[in-house]
């Protein structure tokens, strides 16, 4: 690799050890919410060792959810963590993996960039993460760059990864690399103590491979006593000072405060020699205090497919937290399998609720369930938001059962539907592969006056992002308008209907985007918003 001239920035890469799901996602998007609080421009970069060239068709059970960003890529759910604690907006060059890198390697093998060479691990893979790296601070202009290395140390996977980032010290300058370790300090209940071998034991793996990590992060259940931090500052080789306590918290929005607290933000500053800027933290103590203190409570349903593992839904789990804050509630979320609801009926599940939320999804399983759950909703006037999948069931429950088209689906579920409402893309209908063959990232909708839509935006033109295949069947507008849907979002031609909505509801509105992928903690998406202060109306008028 020839090497790059250095241009200033400075770079973070953050690890995890001892298990998976310690939540590196949040500690990387923490420090970034902290070092932007400093008044530094950060970006951040999440490196995934699996062998998929995104996670756009990975099955939600095992990933999680697939965050969507603006330019339409499909990427790993931590970066919706660091939209949600950052103002970066992040793009496909945010997120890359081994299946990518290779790809990128192999396809240089085949056009003769390599002049015969045998391509190799060290340096070409190692080469090509190294030039992905420096591609995202080149891009965007930025003073610190986080990077986060996805599995755990000692995984063959992220092998690659971590050589990667041990030469980049090298190529840079020390004062210009930061790395920091996250592990986990458990605690015994039937010795009655914290342990730190685990800890040891993985930076032990770290400093094999040739990294020395300048900062732990310890995850525990416990607070640490000093003389937990010395000992084990003492056999990883760090200073105490660098020892940092990543307690458990009630709401992950407290961690950069804690972090804070705890001198990590001096501490970053002080080993890569930034200038030591004051932080002004004020707005975001705040938000957390109404968090943690909220006036009212809500329940809020979630029909789904995925429910049991609530990763699936990240984003939209996020965002209703996001609507609790600005009204002042506690968004307590009821987890409901939709295939329950076919077998229990939907009053068992959802008689109790102040508001019923259907989000997103593929394929035909609960498909039932979720519809049950919109009649359910519409008829006892509870507020309902669907979202993608919600939207394509709001409309399949109004055909069947206000237009009286009985055996209305979608070409998704039963293609031989003799009312498919809801239809293919125009153009997709001879597409064989499932990667890259969706309406992706954002796109304009025109937004109707005197809609719920335009009440929560206030805006004639609304940009959000979609990730999606079906649309809306435009032969059936007529029919629709006639019984009482609004359709109060519309592409700019009016070809596509982008959202619907009921002029006899108190609140039901249903959008073929995804407004979640957009929300933070400290500017709620409008609809989350709305959505929640309707759920509020209708508990107080219960």
């Amino acid at each position: 690799m020839v090497k790059k001239k250095y241009n200033g920035v400075k770079y973070i890469f953050v690890t995890g050890g001892v298990v998976s799901s310690l939540g590196k996602g949040i500690a990387a998007a923490s420090i970034g919410c902290i070092l932007e609080r400093h008044g530094f421009k950060v970006s951040l970069l999440k490196l995934d060792p699996y062998i998929n060239v995104d996670p756009g068709t990975m099955n939600p059970f095992q990933h999680g959810e697939v965050f969507v960003t603006d330019d339409g890529a499909e990427t790993d759910l931590d970066l919706g963590h660091y939209e949600r604690f950052t103002g970066v907006k992040l793009s496909k060059n945010n997120n890359v993996t081994t299946g990518a890198i290779y790809y990128k390697v192999l396809n240089k093998e085949r056009r003769g960039d390599y002049l015969g060479n045998t391509v190799q691990v060290i340096p070409h893979i190692t080469d090509e993460i190294k030039n992905h790296i420096r591609m995202v601070e080149q891009d965007e202009k930025i003073d610190i760059l986080i990077a986060e290395i996805g599995g755990t140390v000692g995984d063959i996977e992220s092998l690659p990864f971590l050589e990667s980032i041990r030469q980049f010290r090298f190529d840079i300058g020390p004062e210009n690399v930061l790395y920091i370790h996250l592990t986990l300090v458990p605690f015994i209940k039937s010795a009655g103590e914290v342990k730190t071998k685990p800890t040891q034991h993985s930076v032990k793996e770290l400093r094999e491979i040739g990294i020395q990590p300048d900062i732990l992060l310890c995850r525990t259940e416990r607070t640490l006593p000093k003389g937990v931090k010395a000992k084990i500052a003492l056999f990883c080789n760090v200073d105490p000072e660098a020892v940092i306590q990543a307690k458990d918290v009630s709401s992950v929005y407290e961690i950069p405060l804690n972090f804070r607290s705890d001198g990590l933000d001096k501490l970053i500053l002080d080993k890569l020699k930034l200038e030591n800027r004051e932080g002004d933290f004020r707005a975001w103590e705040e938000m957390v205090a109404r968090i943690k203190k909220p006036a009212k409570t809500l329940t809020i349903a979630l029909v789904g497919k995925y429910v049991n593992l609530i990763d699936a839904y990240k984003s939209v789990n996020e965002a209703l937290i996001h609507g609790g804050i600005d009204n002042d509630a506690q968004v307590k979320i009821k987890w409901i399998d939709a295939e329950k609801i076919e077998n229990d009926g939907a009053k068992s599940h959802l008689a109790e609720v102040d508001g019923i939320l259907v989000p997103g999804g593929f394929g035909d399983r609960g498909i039932e369930g979720k519809i049950a759950a919109i009649r359910f909703a519409r008829t006892n006037r509870i507020p309902f938001f669907g979202v993608c999948l919600g939207m394509h069931c709001a409309v399949i429950e109004f055909a069947r059962n206000v237009l009286n088209f009985k055996r209305a689906n979608s070409s998704e579920v039963n293609p031989k539907t003799p009312h498919p409402v809801i239809h293919l893309l125009p153009g997709q209908e001879n597409v064989e592969g499932l990667g890259g063959t969706m309406r992706l990232g954002v796109y304009p909708c025109k937004v109707e006056k005197n809609s719920l839509l335009y009440s929560a935006y206030d805006n004639d033109v609304i940009y959000e992002r979609h990730r999606h295949r079906y649309e809306y069947n435009n032969r059936y507008r007529e029919d629709f308008l006639a019984k009482g849907m609004l359709f109060s979002g519309l592409s700019p031609d009016e070809r596509l209907v982008e959202v619907v909505e009921l002029t006899d509801h108190p609140w039901f509105l249903a959008v073929q985007f995804h407004p979640e992928f957009k929300s933070k903690p400290d500017a709620a998406a409008p609809l989350f918003r709305d959505f929640i202060a309707a759920a509020v109306k209708y508990q107080e008028n219960r």
